[in-house]
């Protein structure tokens, strides 16, 4: 990353804390890093900060993380997961129950149109 996207990628977290009310402190103990971690991301200080911490910082901020990883240059996926894996893992809190009525009517969906929401196994793709 250089210099102009870490101040653009820094402007954008800022940007996106600051509407959400978030002190510096606040967000970094949200994320687990110390307070200077979010300062100098803010002030694009860092070419190349761990992927880890930027998807907790995005998590916590809203923000997609295939957004903030193409800011930083870091390689974003060029295809989604699987329906069934996405469903369970963006929606942990829903009831099963729920989860099953949301994936009978997707699965109805797709066979009517030719398509396979086929993916891994629940807990394959969790670990």
């Amino acid at each position: 990353m250089d210099e102009e996207q870490a101040k653009t990628l820094g402007a954008l977290l800022k940007q996106k804390r600051e509407a959400l009310g978030l002190s510096l402190r606040q967000l970094a103990k949200i994320v687990s890093v110390k307070d200077v971690t979010i300062f100098r991301l803010e002030r694009g200080d860092w070419a190349a900060p761990a992927p880890d911490k930027l998807a907790r910082i995005a998590d916590a901020l809203g923000i997609a993380l295939a957004d903030v990883y193409a800011l930083a240059d870091y390689a974003v996926p060029s295809e989604l997961p699987n329906f069934k894996p996405y469903l369970r893992t963006k929606y942990r809190s829903l009831p099963q129950e729920e989860i099953d009525k949301i994936e009978a009517y997707a699965a109805k969906l797709a066979k009517k149109h030719g398509v396979n929401l086929e993916g891994p196994m629940p807990g394959e793709d969790e670990a």
